[in-house]
């Protein structure tokens, strides 16, 4: 691949980089994804049960604020370095998680974990659209969002046999951390595709305001927190649910969820290719909020699966699009500061929906109803912002 395909992308999609570069993401979404649905549970083992909404806040909080950071670095020294700091952040977490088994030392390593979402998404999806064409983005994202999607659908269901196998949860950190390892192997197959990168230098961390948003990028946040409330809220939420409902393995929803997201993820991204970006992000939206009128309603196990069916879709709908919209709005030559943009919306929608969900449910069932209306209301109010923006 020549410097000039590199930097405009070319009309192929199933090259080798790109193909790699799906298969380290699948790992790594295996790698935090397969502790999701054991985590409330082993924080309440540890006398933690009343910062629940915590597991994924400060997960999420870590991430946002480190948005900037990558945003910068990616468009400075380079794709690939921004995902090592990503997976390794993944490593030494989730080597580390045995060795701190106590409530304060547990939420000080969620806090630090979430540096490999706020690193490793921002490299990828800036390495995408440069060895990918403007023409086909949407489609590329959705592939990418498949691949995610196949590594987190498997992992969570691993995770929970892990733990109940072995009756012990450092097999779940240990294996988290092989799948981070295997990732990281990936990207050094890959050959970095930022024309002049630079040398890391410590005043490139001197964030200012124009390297935190991409005002160009704001709709896109804006949809982004109004939509991802709810994911926050479903983690969040889902582990108890199914222990109410009498599932066993707490995976079983992010098995259904992330099968489902794939199905759509296939055609979603291009048919947003030519259909425009907005149409398909307001379809998802009513989607996700009729999954969350679902959720509010659960008695049944059958419901349940039926409404993460439905979350699933919609959210395989939403993020391809959500993800090229992003660099369409966005600064070309700043492409990881666009991505930051929406990224940080993302980590704000769904620690915001976590920490909330986990507030006001307090282990109290009847208090789940009124936590999914909320959230579904929000959809609806980005269903309005996205039809007025489609009249501009």
């Amino acid at each position: 691949m020549n410097s000039k395909e590199v930097e405009a992308g070319t009309g192929l999609l199933y090259t080798r980089p790109f193909l790699l570069l799906c298969l380290s993401h699948a790992l790594f979404a295996s790698s935090f994804n397969m502790m999701l649905p054991e985590l409330p549970a082993y924080l309440s083992s540890l006398g933690g049960a009343a910062y629940k909404g915590w597991i994924l806040a400060l997960f999420t909080l870590t991430a946002g604020i480190s948005r900037p950071f990558s945003g910068r670095l990616s468009d400075t020294i380079g794709r690939i370095p921004v995902m090592y700091i990503g997976v390794g952040a993944c490593i030494v977490c989730s080597l580390l998680y045995p060795l701190l088994p106590f409530v304060s030392g547990f939420l000080l390593l969620r806090f630090f974990h979430g540096f490999s979402t706020g690193f490793k998404p921002t490299g990828t999806t800036a390495y995408v659209a440069d060895i990918v064409s403007a023409e086909r983005r949407g489609e590329a994202m959705g592939i990418l969002g498949i691949c995610m999607s196949v590594g987190a659908s498997g992992a969570p269901v691993l995770g929970s046999w892990l733990v109940k196998a072995f009756h012990s949860m450092q097999y779940l950190f240990y294996a988290s951390a092989i799948l981070a390892l295997l990732s990281m192997l990936i990207l050094m197959r890959l050959k970095e595709t930022l024309q002049r990168a630079q040398k890391f230098q410590w005043s490139l961390l001197r964030i200012h305001r124009d390297d935190i948003f991409d005002p160009q990028a704001i709709p896109a946040g804006i949809v982004m927190v109004l939509c991802y409330c709810s994911y926050g809220v479903i983690l969040t939420l889902a582990p108890d649910l199914s222990d109410h409902l009498g599932i066993s393995n707490r995976g079983t929803f992010f098995a259904i969820f992330t099968l489902s997201s794939i199905s759509t993820r296939f055609f979603a991204g291009r048919i947003s290719d030519q259909l425009g970006r907005i149409p398909v992000l307001k379809t998802s939206v009513l989607v996700i909020a009729g999954a969350m009128l679902l959720f509010a309603g659960v008695q049944e196990k059958w419901v349940f699966y039926l409404a993460s069916v439905v979350f699933g879709l919609g959210n395989g709908i939403f993020s391809p699009a959500i993800n090229a919209w992003t660099i369409d709005l966005g600064d070309p030559e700043k492409k990881g500061r666009a991505l930051a943009t929406m990224f940080m919306a993302l980590e704000l929608a769904i620690g915001g929906g976590a920490a909330l969900a986990g507030w006001y449910f307090a282990d109290q069932l009847g208090h789940m109803p009124a936590i999914f209306y909320t959230v579904a209301l929000m959809n609806v109010f980005a269903w309005i912002y996205l039809w007025q923006e489609g009249k501009k």
